[in-house]
């Protein structure tokens, strides 16, 4: 079942036109990569999902009913990218005061901050200062006053910005808990690794269109140029082949392109008639990275011939 549904949505300023008819779904409990290039609409999509803005035209469904912005921010925790909160205010007090606002009596308030903060090893900050805090404290602050609500809906923008490796694993280890619990996650981010190991589905937008929809593994096999990797015992003794076209060589290790109308097997039967010890096989799929740079340079290019007509 859907939690959210994006329909046919646009919005405009002045002649700009920020977000133009995209459409899409996620699942419950899914987490779901957003991503495009600056300035291609992913800020403003967000900003109309959390009710920020209102969109011009199309339709916002969250859990089945139309999404109501003044009845649905206690279903919504939004990380933004940008630092926002009260530099002077002391820290467990804004996290309680911010919980209060999303719809949490203080005790039970107080409670939940003081779980995440034991949870996180942010006992001792609870008197410091927004201000007082690195990059990376106050990245790990801001998402546990997004997610102490348990909101259905967590939309994170770049939230290991800052981070360490250490605390970016937390981080990572507590989004797949919150998943596993039900709550459903968008992800934007520029770093694509990132994507293709957290995410589950991904959209990718540009020039305010949808350019790409669907699973990570199904868009990957779907941009797939049939390359293999092959890794012999030895060097082979000769490697023409009507099958394939070699792409890169180095010692006993080969990378080669399948050539239409063969197989995988014909490559595998090659290397065997050659009495070829064969130490491992496999296919290289493109990386999203890939994937990503080549969709948006493309979409770039249709945009400037568009122009010249």
């Amino acid at each position: 079942m859907n939690l959210l549904e994006i329909r046919n949505l646009k919005k405009y300023f002045a002649t700009q036109k920020a977000v133009d008819d995209i459409s899409f779904t996620i699942e419950k409990g899914s987490i779901f990569g957003l991503l495009g290039p600056n300035g291609a609409g992913k800020t403003t999509l967000i900003r109309m999902i959390t009710g920020i803005f209102y969109p011009d035209e199309g339709q916002i469904m969250l859990d089945g009913r139309s999404f109501d912005p003044t009845l649905d921010v206690v279903n919504i925790g939004y990380m933004p990218e940008e630092r926002g909160l009260y530099k002077k205010m002391k820290i467990g007090e804004q996290a309680v005061y911010l919980a209060q606002l999303k719809g949490l009596g203080k005790q039970d308030a107080t409670k939940k901050v003081k779980e995440w903060f034991i949870k996180f090893e942010m006992e001792s900050w609870w008197n410091k200062k927004m201000e007082d805090l690195s990059k990376g404290m106050s990245q790990k602050l801001q998402f546990v006053i997004t997610v102490l609500h348990e909101p259905k809906l967590i939309i994170l923008d770049e939230p290991f910005s800052g981070l360490d490796p250490v605390n970016a694993n937390l981080i990572k280890d507590e989004i797949y808990n919150l998943a596993r619990r039900g709550s459903t996650i968008i992800f934007s981010t520029h770093r694509m690794e990132q994507v293709e190991e957290i995410c589950d589905h991904i959209v990718l937008v540009n020039l305010g269109k949808k350019i790409l929809d669907g699973s990570v593994q199904q868009i990957k096999q779907d941009f797939k140029e049939h390359k293999f990797s092959i890794q012999l015992s030895e060097p082979p003794a000769a490697s023409e082949s009507s099958a394939f076209d070699i792409i890169e060589q180095k010692q006993n290790r080969l990378v080669v392109k399948i050539r239409e109308g063969h197989a995988s097997n014909d490559v595998l039967q090659y290397f065997l008639h050659q009495q070829a010890t064969i130490e491992s096989f496999h296919e290289i799929l493109p990386s999203l990275n890939d994937i990503f740079i080549r969709e948006v340079e493309g979409t770039k290019s249709e945009t400037r011939a568009f122009q010249k007509l």
